[in-house]
C-alpha cells in the first residue's frame, strides 16, 4: 500500500507559500505516493485546487483531514503548537524547523513520536545541493529585496540622461554575498545600478565581480570562512576595520542590503544609527537579517519605519512575497530528498541513518532527538594540515643533510644517467638504423619533447585547464600534418625518399581538418559559456 504524503494550507499569519505543486505532484506519483492536499492550500500562490486534481492529487476538506490521513506530512513552516498535537507516532513530518533556535519546538516533536526531517537542517555539500531549501529561498529573497529597494527608493536604479535632464545611477552597497547576496548583486546590476558588496570570505570576490559588482574589501587580513559555506564570526579587530568601511559606503551609496547571518546565532549589528544618520535623505537600507534582530539597529522585524529620512525595510517573508516562484522551488527541494528517502519508487519512504544527507537532515528519528548531526565528512584534507614535522625536514634535504646525500643530488645524479642512456639509444640508432628511419626518429623526439613543454606550459585564460591542454595538442597535430604536406623541397631534409606518398598526404589533410573542427569548436563553445555571464 504505498505511503500518503499530505499538503496542508500554510497557517503562519502572512505566509503565501505550499509545500507542492502541480508539475511536482505528478513526479510524486510516479514514485508512487498518494498526494493529498487541503483545499485552497495553494491560493496564495495563485494555484487553485483544480489544478491539484488534474496532476492526481486528492483534495482534502480541511487540516484535521490531512494530518489524520496522511503517513508523511509536507510543511513550509514550522508547525506550531495545535499541528504538533495532531502528529501520530510513526508519521514523518517535512519542514523548516529550526532546531537551534526552537529547542521547545524539538521537544515537543519528540514526545509525538513522530520522524521530522529539517530542510534548514540540509548539509552543504555537493551532492545535497538539490535539497537545499535554504538556497533556493535565500535566492528568492536575494532578488525580492532589490525589488522592495526599488519601490521605495525615489529614482531610477540605472542612470538616464533625457530631455528632461541627467539622472545618476543609485549605488547599491551590498553586505554579505552568500547566495542572497550574489542574486541581490545580480538583480541590481541587471536594473542598472552602480553596486558594492563586501563579504569576510575574500574568495567570493570573483563571483561578485562576474555579476557586475565591486569587490569592497576590509583593510584587516583575517580568514572569514567558517564550516558549510557560511561566514564565521569574526575577531574585535577585523570587525572594528569592517564598521569602518561600512561608514564610508553608508555615505556614498543610496541603498544597503544586508545579507549577514550565521545559522543559530543572532544577526550581527553591522550598520549603526550613526550610519543610518550619515546616509543621504531618501536613502533605503534592506535588512534581510530582520528575522532574528537584523543587521541595523533600527530595524524592526516585519515593518517598514523611516527613521533619519531612510527607509529601512525590515521584511522577514521575503520569499513569501514571490510565492508562486518560491513555492515552485521549495516543492522541488523536497521532491528530491524524497526521492533520496525513497529509491526502490515503491510509495515507501526510508530513513536510512546511514546516509549523511539523510542523517544530517533528521533532527527526530522515531521519537529520539538527533539533532545536531555529526560533521559533515571532509573528502580531502583541508590546506595547511601538513604536519609541522615532515614540512621542517623539507630544507633538510634540499641542503643535502642526512643519509643517501639529500635530494638535488640525487634527482641530479638520475638526470644524467637519463640523459647518458638516452644518448647511448641515439649513438646505436644513428649506427645501424637506415637513413629515412632516423629522419623520421629525430622528428617524433623533437615533437615529443616540444609537445610536452608546450601542453603542460598553456597556462589557462578565458578556457578551461582542458580545453587549453587539447587546443595545445591540437596545435601540434597541426604542426606535424603540415610537415608531411610540405613540399620536396622542404620534406628533403629527412633524408631521400622522405617526401610523403599520396596516401600519407591525404591522411594529414583529413588530420589537419578534424584538429581545425576541434579547436574552433573549442572557441566557440567558449564563448558561448562567456556568453551566459554578459547582459
Amino acid at each position: 500500500m504505498p505511503q500518503v504524503i499530505g499538503v496542508p494550507k500554510e497557517i503562519f499569519p502572512g505566509e503565501k507559500r505550499v509545500a507542492t505543486v502541480p508539475d511536482v505532484v505528478e513526479k510524486l506519483r510516479k514514485l508512487g505516493f498518494s498526494v493529498l492536499v487541503e483545499a485552497g492550500a495553494g491560493e496564495g500562490a495563485t494555484i487553485g485546487d483544480d489544478a491539484y486534481r488534474a496532476a492526481g492529487a486528492d483534495i482534502a476538506p480541511d487540516a484535521a483531514s490531512v494530518w489524520a490521513q496522511a503517513d508523511i506530512v509536507f510543511k513550509v513552516r514550522a508547525p506550531n503548537a495545535d499541528e504538533v498535537a495532531k502528529l501520530r507516532a510513526g508519521q514523518t513530518l517535512v519542514s523548516f524547523i529550526w532546531a537551534g533556535q526552537n529547542p521547545d519546538l524539538l521537544k515537543s516533536l519528540a514526545a509525538q513520536k513522530a520522524t521530522v526531517l529539517s530542510m534548514d537542517s540540509v548539509p552543504r555539500i555537493s551532492r545535497a545541493q538539490k535539497l537545499d531549501a535554504l538556497s533556493s529561498m535565500a535566492n528568492i529573497g536575494g532578488y525580492r529585496a532589490v525589488i522592495e529597494a526599488a519601490h521605495a527608493f525615489g529614482r531610477f536604479f540605472t542612470g538616464q540622461i533625457t530631455a528632461a535632464g541627467k539622472v545618476p545611477p543609485a549605488k547599491v552597497f551590498v553586505i554579505g554575498a552568500g547566495v542572497a547576496g550574489l542574486a541581490a548583486i545580480g538583480a541590481a546590476s541587471g536594473l542598472g545600478a552602480i553596486v558594492r558588496a563586501n563579504d569576510t570570505r575574500p574568495e567570493v570576490a570573483d563571483q561578485i565581480k562576474s555579476l557586475g559588482g565591486e569587490f569592497v574589501p576590509v583593510d584587516y587580513v583575517e580568514e572569514g570562512s567558517g564550516v558549510g559555506g557560511y561566514a564565521k564570526v569574526m575577531s574585535e579587530g577585523f570587525q572594528k576595520a569592517q564598521r569602518d568601511t561600512f561608514a564610508r559606503q553608508a555615505k556614498e551609496v543610496d541603498i544597503i542590503i544586508t545579507t549577514a547571518l550565521i545559522p543559530g546565532k543572532p544577526a550581527p549589528k553591522l550598520i549603526t544609527t550613526e550610519m543610518v544618520q550619515s546616509m543621504k535623505p531618501g536613502s533605503v537600507i534592506v535588512d534581510m537579517a530582520a528575522e532574528q534582530g537584523g543587521n541595523c539597529e533600527l530595524t524592526e522585524p516585519g515593518k517598514i519605519v523611516t527613521k533619519y529620512g531612510v527607509t529601512i525595510i525590515g521584511y522577514t517573508d521575503l520569499p513569501s512575497r514571490l510565492p508562486r516562484q518560491s513555492s515552485n522551488l521549495y516543492a522541488t527541494n523536497l521532491l528530491r530528498l524524497t526521492e533520496e528517502l525513497c529509491k526502490t519508487k515503491d510509495g515507501q519512504i526510508n530513513v536510512n541513518m546511514e546516509d549523511e544527507v539523510l542523517r544530517g537532515a533528521t533532527v527526530v528519528n522515531s521519537g529520539e532527538v538527533t539533532w545536531p548531526p555529526p560533521a559533515p565528512r571532509l573528502s580531502a584534507a583541508p590546506a595547511g594540515a601538513t604536519p609541522p614535522k615532515a614540512a621542517a625536514a623539507m630544507p633538510a634535504q634540499k641542503k643535502g643533510h642526512g643519509h643517501g646525500g639529500g635530494g638535488e643530488p640525487a634527482s641530479a645524479g638520475k638526470t644524467a644517467a637519463m640523459f647518458g642512456v638516452a644518448a647511448l639509444v641515439f649513438l646505436l640508432i644513428g649506427a645501424y638504423a637506415p637513413v629515412t628511419f632516423l629522419g623520421h626518429f629525430t622528428v617524433f623526439v623533437l615533437a615529443c619533447f616540444v609537445g610536452y613543454m608546450v601542453v603542460w606550459n598553456v597556462t589557462p585564460s578565458l578556457h578551461t585547464p582542458l580545453m587549453s591542454v587539447t587546443n595545445a595538442i591540437s596545435s601540434i597535430i597541426v604542426i606535424g600534418a603540415l610537415v608531411q604536406i610540405a613540399p620536396p623541397a622542404v620534406a628533403s631534409v629527412a633524408g631521400e625518399g622522405a617526401r610523403p606518398d599520396d596516401l600519407i598526404r591525404w591522411l594529414a589533410v583529413a588530420g589537419i581538418a578534424l584538429t581545425a573542427v576541434n579547436m574552433f569548436g573549442g572557441f566557440a563553445v567558449t564563448r558561448r559559456m562567456l556568453a551566459m555571464f554578459r547582459k
